[in-house]
């Protein structure tokens, strides 16, 4: 990760604007205040993505009150191509408008920044009209930088850099939740019971409707899983294992419906606004 942020670094020099990818359910979780510190004077515009999968609950508007340049969107729906590039052309307009008096003409270059799995390859996908970049539904896709022409921009995606430490397990949890965490690395069993946990305090209706499930202990939602799905073992026993998967891929993929995890006091604590 040092690494990655040094190149970042050296990166920057060469871009007009820096857009910095955060996954709409949990901003704060997926923030990285190093990123944020390393851009200096260079225009930001933050991009909550994955909206579609997120309550909107007045994160944008926090941001946004707090001076930030914001817009929200769901880079997998071809609609938020031309908002997404108002909202960079108007992010830039300043340099834009200086290049014009210089009678300058080239593309405006932007860095695209944020930890990984938060759609930042998507995003790109998304602007240059198809499959350019890398993408994968796992943290760690993207391993080296790239740059792809956007029309008037050219973007480079850069690997997702996590932050440099994650003192806030509540926050490291909602990371995993989200897969931005490779999953190699978890303890699968105590991530998926804390997604239920969290689920069933936030979204409760997803659980109630995939899974049939009517409260309990997160173990005994998780029962409730098994038993939805028949993963069961020899001599009846749950098969825990397949339960605890589905529920972190149901949840990847949409399939629990909308929630928001992070509040605005989780926002204030990691800086954003």
């Amino acid at each position: 990760m040092a690494k990655a942020m040094r190149v970042m670094g050296e990166n920057l020099k060469l871009c007009d604007g820096v857009a910095i990818v955060l996954d709409a359910r949990c901003p704060a979780a997926s923030y990285n205040r190093g990123i944020a510190d390393m851009v200096g004077g260079k225009s930001v515009l933050y991009i909550l993505n994955k909206a579609d999968m997120a309550y909107p609950d007045g994160a944008a508007e926090a941001l946004k009150a707090s001076g930030k340049q914001v817009i929200c969107v769901n880079a997998t729906d071809q609609r938020a191509a031309r908002s997404l590039l108002q909202a960079m052309e108007t992010v830039v307009s300043d340099r834009l408008a200086r290049n014009r008096e210089k009678g300058t003409v080239r593309p405006m270059r932007f860095l695209i920044a944020g930890v990984p799995n938060t759609g930042k390859s998507t995003l790109i996908n998304l602007l240059a009209g198809g499959k350019k970049a890398a993408t994968g539904d796992k943290a760690g896709v993207t391993r080296a930088k790239q740059w792809v022409k956007c029309g008037s921009f050219e973007l480079l995606d850069t690997p997702g850099v996590m932050p440099p430490s994650c003192e806030n397990q509540t926050l490291a949890r909602r990371l995993a939740f989200v897969g931005s965490i490779n999953d190699d690395i978890l303890a699968i069993d105590e991530i998926a019971l804390c997604l239920l946990e969290e689920l069933w305090a936030k979204a409760p209706q997803g659980l109630k409707d995939r899974y049939g499930i009517d409260g309990g202990s997160p173990l005994e939602m998780l029962d409730s899983v098994c038993r939805k799905r028949g993963f069961m073992l020899r001599g009846g026993e749950y098969d825990y294992e397949r339960g605890e998967r589905a529920v972190l891929d149901d949840f990847r993929k949409g399939r629990l419906g909308r929630v928001q995890f992070d509040s605005l006091d989780d926002l204030k604590s990691v800086g954003l606004i």
